[in-house]
């Protein structure tokens, strides 16, 4: 099992609830190129072939236009991509669970790099306010749709 870099200067580790069927949750999340319709954080998304491991995407968020490899993927509960860009060596893991309150959706994502290295509190606190968008917009939809 594929995970982040567990010695990076910033990792961040968040988890959500959704009120809908795993079924819906993930197709949303791993459909890439639908990416732009429901996070707004997300202007562009575009996948190479088909979302299997090695295959790359490319994205645009925050400014940056980002290309990520697809490291892992068992379908319906686990994606793990990571990329770097800017200097910043990003590995994302996503895993989804369905239970009795619904599907719970933990991410985690390390950042390590010279520029992560010289700004590591500021760019904590961007990648946390990132993913926390990222899941309300993913439950938001997701929800929509339930």
């Amino acid at each position: 099992m594929i995970t982040i870099d567990e010695t990076a200067p910033v990792i961040v580790r968040l988890s959500t609830t959704i009120d809908a069927p795993l079924t819906t949750v993930w197709a949303l999340h791993t459909d890439v190129a639908a990416w732009p319709t429901w996070n707004p954080d997300i202007p562009q998304a575009e996948l190479d072939g088909p979302l299997l491991p090695g295959n790359a995407f490319s994205w645009r968020t925050h400014g940056m236009n980002i290309t990520s490899t697809v490291h892992e993927l068992v379908p319906g509960q686990r994606i793990v991509w990571g990329g770097t860009v800017q200097g910043i060596v990003g590995i994302h893991a996503w895993t989804f669970e369905q239970t009795g309150a619904g599907v719970v959706v933990h991410t985690e994502e390390s950042w390590g790099g010279a520029p992560v290295e010289a700004a590591a509190d500021e760019l904590a606190e961007a990648l946390h306010a990132s993913l926390e968008s990222w899941l309300m917009n993913l439950k938001s939809r997701s929800e929509h749709f339930a």
